[in-house]
């Protein structure tokens, strides 16, 4: 029998060329992210700590590739311990490869979908470890047909109606009681981002009702687990038993899963109160697992994405642009750069409401009809007819609307958060709140933060307490801002509005003269009327 590390020198020989052989872009669509041994060693090394020496093992893996488990398996696992071993893989190049690999160890590799592969029919033939990387196909690679099809074995078999958004990864993850016996243990390795997103819910609940959660350990959002995928990786581990009304759940975060630099448990109720669960791993050591209520940026805030174009170079002019397609001023208003463009975090204005910045950009929105274009303003209708000669009009954002050059209504906003950033050198947040006195609106790469009426009141005129609110957003931790976001590879974050809504703002309302109690019922800022300031303010 051939010696085990000859064996996993060969199995990264073939995958190196089986992977070499393929795009980057159909692995992508695949979910084709092969597992680094030193983590499958980890991970078998904790499933270890739960299963008794004295107990033989049927071991399954749904997303065989070469086999990165099986190898840490077979290296973890005294041979007289594993009784059956059992790999389904979709690909037929990596099924084969794994069954010459492995040809004299007892492996069973099935070339086939394991989604599409028959439920064991008694216990005896369940397994009592599943370990695996489900491939990380997100929802738009997913025919229209397979999500059907996969909504309902979901609905069938595991009581789940998963979002339609959910990366394929979470139907392999809430089949998997189908294939373990009682009492059996699962571990995966998966993005870390159903933690927060929308569509986790459902999978969340899968893990609270349906197994008992173990842990959930995540890695440094800058240590990416696959050198070829931008995905922030999480380790989950649970047991094919029902919860106790008093279970904890550890949760783990850096360093790795057998060393990780931080530990808590959190109960069980706890995680079921919760939309987010990622921010377990942010809190210190005796910080509460439950926030206490206060009031948050949507008492005094209508937060609001910037607006999407659909084709930024083509409706984002410079003055040089301007002036070489003699675009009439009238269809034309200032927008801020990008937030990396920008080098200034208070935007100042000129006498005219422009901002007093490097780089000055203009957004083209006209509701004109284009016959009164043609006849009215030739250049622009020249300048038109070129997006057209180039299918602008036909990209999505632009088709569904009318006319096709008219842009979204996002009257420029005094205050504004970066949507997304990482911590840049010199930088403690990846966030920027930015003071804007200018009469510039901003594109998606920004969140825009509309005071809300009874806040209007009280700004209206008063730069000194404008910019005071300002000074408060920056003094807002950068992990509360983390918590409520989320992280992506590579040390991403992102906040969408509703997030950034949600956090915390006692230090404004200590800005204010009147109490909170005026907020509450004050109701949401109407974004089209008015730009939330008075002209004081702009000088």
């Amino acid at each position: 029998m051939t010696n085990l590390s000859e064996q996993e020198s060969r199995r990264l020989e073939i995958q190196g060329k089986i992977d070499s052989s393929k795009s980057r872009v159909e692995r992508n669509r695949l979910g084709q992210f092969s597992t680094p041994l030193e983590l499958s060693i980890d991970m078998l090394r904790f499933a270890q700590i739960s299963v008794p020496e004295e107990k033989s093992i049927r071991f399954l893996d749904p997303a065989f590739g070469t086999g990165a488990f099986y190898s840490a398996l077979l290296s973890v696992f005294p041979s007289h311990q594993i009784e059956t071993a059992v790999g389904y893989e979709i690909d037929p190049e990596y099924a084969q490869a794994a069954r010459t690999i492995w040809r004299d160890t007892g492996l069973k590799v099935l070339a086939t979908d394991f989604t599409k592969a028959d439920f064991p029919e008694n216990d005896n033939q369940k397994f009592d470890l599943l370990i695996c990387n489900p491939p990380y196909v997100r929802h738009h690679h997913l025919l229209r047909e397979e999500k059907i099809r996969l909504k309902r074995l979901m609905i069938q078999n595991a009581g789940v109606e998963l979002n339609g958004l959910s990366g394929l990864y979470c139907y392999f993850m809430c089949l998997s009681h189908m294939w373990l016996k009682k009492g059996g243990i699962a571990g995966w390795l998966v993005p870390g981002e159903f933690m927060d997103v929308n569509y986790g819910r459902e999978l969340k609940g899968y893990l609270l009702d349906q197994v008992s959660l173990m842990r959930i350990h995540r890695f440094d959002s800058d240590d990416l687990q696959f050198g070829d995928a931008l995905v922030s990786s999480a380790i989950v581990f649970f047991r094919n038993i029902g919860p106790r009304s008093n279970h904890k759940i550890t949760f783990t975060h850096g360093g790795s899963l057998l060393k990780p630099r931080s530990s808590r448990d959190i109960a069980i109720g706890t995680l079921r109160g919760m939309t987010k669960w990622s921010r377990f791993f942010l809190m210190t050591e005796g910080s509460p697992a439950s926030p206490r209520k206060q009031c948050t940026l949507s008492d005094f805030f209508e937060i609001k994405r910037g607006l999407a174009t659909g084709a930024n170079r083509f409706f984002i002019l410079t003055p040089e642009e301007i002036s070489r397609y003699q675009i009439p001023k009238e269809f034309l208003k200032p927008i801020l750069p990008s937030p990396r463009f920008l080098g200034v975090d208070e935007v100042k204005a000129d006498m005219v409401g422009n901002p007093n910045i490097d780089q000055r950009l203009f957004l083209l929105n006209c509701k004109i009809p284009e016959d009164s274009i043609k006849r009215k303003y030739p250049s622009l209708w020249e300048y038109l007819q070129s997006g057209e000669a180039r299918g602008i009009d036909k990209r999505y954002l632009c088709k569904n609307r009318y006319p096709w050059y008219v842009q979204e209504n996002r009257p420029p906003a005094p205050l504004l958060c970066s949507y997304m950033g990482r911590h840049a050198q010199g930088r403690i947040s990846p966030f920027r709140f930015i003071l804007n006195y200018s009469k510039a609106t901003a594109t998606n790469s920004y969140l825009l933060l509309y005071p809300k009426p009874n806040l209007s009141i009280q700004l209206n005129g008063k730069c000194n307490l404008l910019k005071a609110i300002w000074g408060a957003l920056n003094e807002i931790p950068s992990e509360t801002l983390e918590r409520e976001g989320r992280v992506y590879g590579g040390g991403l974050h992102k906040l969408e509005p509703r997030e950034l809504a949600h956090v915390p703002a006692d230090k404004i309302l200590a800005l204010l003269p009147n109490t909170l109690d005026r907020f509450g019922a004050a109701g949401h800022r109407d974004a089209s009327h008015g730009d939330g300031l008075s002209d004081p303010c702009r000088s």
